[in-house]
Formats: C-alpha cells, sequence, structure tokens
C-alpha cells in the first residue's frame, strides 16, 4: 500500500514538472520580430513584386458585382447593421439602389 502511494505521488510530481509551462518559453528572443511597412518586401524579387502588383491591379479591376457592393454597404454602418441581420444584398438594395420611380 505503502508503495502505490509513493509511486502515485511520483507520477503526480512527474506528471506535474512535464506539463508546467514557464513563461520563458513563450517570449520571442527578437527584439521585435514585426517589420515595418517600408521593409515588408524585401524578401521578394523586383519581377516577383512586379507582378504582384499587376495581379492586384486585375483583381481590383474585375471585381464581382456583389464584392463591390459589399464593400459599399461596409463603408456606411446603417447598412452594415441592416446586413448583419437581412443580409447583404438586402442591406444594399435599401440603402443603395434607387426605388423605381424615384429619381
Amino acid at each position: 500500500m505503502k508503495s502505490l502511494l509513493l509511486l502515485t505521488v511520483l507520477a503526480a510530481l512527474v506528471v506535474a514538472t512535464l506539463c508546467y509551462e514557464s513563461h520563458e518559453s513563450m517570449e520571442s528572443y527578437e527584439i521585435y520580430p514585426f517589420t515595418n511597412r517600408r521593409n515588408a518586401n524585401t524578401f521578394l524579387y523586383p519581377q516577383q513584386r512586379w507582378r504582384a502588383k499587376a495581379q492586384e491591379r486585375i483583381r481590383e479591376r474585375s471585381k464581382p458585382v456583389y464584392e463591390i457592393n459589399r464593400e459599399a454597404c461596409d463603408d456606411y454602418k446603417l447598412c452594415e447593421r441592416y446586413a448583419m441581420v437581412y443580409g447583404y444584398n438586402a442591406a444594399y438594395d435599401r440603402y443603395f439602389r434607387q426605388r423605381r420611380g424615384a429619381k
């Protein structure tokens, strides 16, 4: 019985020792792990940067209509709140589309 108690205490100590997580393991040894905007793309080659900019321009130009409507609705708080309840299509229709007969 004593050996069982001793074994249980020893097992509890081993578990507590192995599961202890100190804050030192969470800390980064770098002074400041984030980089500023100016140095953010320094790891890309100039040709890759040019290609990425060109692809972004193409994506901006060929956005679907629903994405443009959603961005317009996101900029207007009342429309955004309405969209959380009824959806973006209904919110855009309510706040931005001209109603029939109205000019």
